[in-house]
Parts: structure tokens; sequence; C-alpha cells
């Protein structure tokens, strides 16, 4: 496993902001020259550092204005269940995230439609059809306060210590 120094992480947050930036942008903004930048890149590609390159589209540029928090409560949460259950949700396009939960619930899901009568849909031939949910409860977003695609990473590499020169 590769580790990680300060210009890797400057590699990764400066493409978590930017997927477009070219070699040579990149290498100036960590300053590096554009060989070694690459080399660095292609290093953390192998190394599994990044799952692939998107563009983020404006949801409600694309008439997908309601995002709903969905809690799901299977009744009986055993790894055959749970298994049908992310097969079935994963093939779904309006789940957006799926995360297995500990606590009151299963799951959460993040569900993104155009309009609550497309969401009742949803959960008519859906999700309520699926065979083992035991309970569903629906939480709707009235504004998106934050949302972050990239990660922080301050963590991953310490800064080094300046000395003073005296």
């Amino acid at each position: 496993m590769h580790k990680l120094d300060q210009v890797d992480r400057k590699i990764l947050e400066a493409l978590q902001t930017d997927g477009d930036l070219s070699n040579a942008e990149l290498a100036e903004r960590v300053c590096l020259s554009p060989s070694p930048c690459s080399r660095r890149v292609r290093i953390l590609e192998e190394q599994g550092f990044f799952r692939g390159k998107v563009a983020l589209v404006d949801p409600v540029r694309v008439g997908l204005p309601v995002s709903v928090f969905v809690q799901v409560t299977l009744d009986q949460p055993v790894k055959k269940s749970l298994q049908y259950f992310e097969r079935s949700v994963s093939a779904w396009p309006e789940v957006m995230e799926c995360y297995l939960m500990t606590g009151d619930f299963d799951y959460l899901l993040r569900v993104a439609v155009p309009d609550l009568a497309t969401y009742h849909r949803f959960l008519e031939d859906k999700l309520t059809s699926l065979k083992g949910v035991d309970s569903i409860r629906s939480s709707f977003s009235l504004k998106q306060v934050q949302y972050r695609t990239a990660l922080p990473l301050a963590h991953l590499v310490a800064e080094p210590m300046k000395t003073v020169q005296r």
C-alpha cells in the first residue's frame, strides 16, 4: 500500500475539488513538475484512491428538487433478507444513497424525485411491495444546508513542524 505524503494529500484535495484539472494545472497547484505529478496520480489510481470521475449535476436544474430520507426496518434483518433488500434498492435509480444502520431502523435511504406524487408511486410500486419490509418512515428535506463531495483529508498527513531559524 502506498504511504501518502503531503503532496499526495494535496493532489487528492485538488482533484476532489476539480476533477477536470489538466496535469499541468494540477502540477502547478501542488508544486511539482508535470512528469512526477502524473506519476503520483497514476500510483494513486492504481492503489484505488479514486472511485471514478463524474460531473455533479444540479438536481433542481434536472427536475429532481425533492429529497426524501427514508428509514426502513426489515421484519427479519438476517443475512439473506439484507442481501435481497440491498440488491433490490441498488437497482432503483431514485435511490441515491443507501446505508445499513445500527439503532432503531435497518436502512437509511436518500431518494431523489421530482414531486410528492412520484415519491408516492415509488413507495407503492417499489418499497412497500418489497418482501421483508416491516416499516417505512419518510422525512422530506426542506432545504439543503450543506452538501459536499470532497472528503476531509487533513488526518492523512500531519503538517510538518516548521523550524524557526535564529
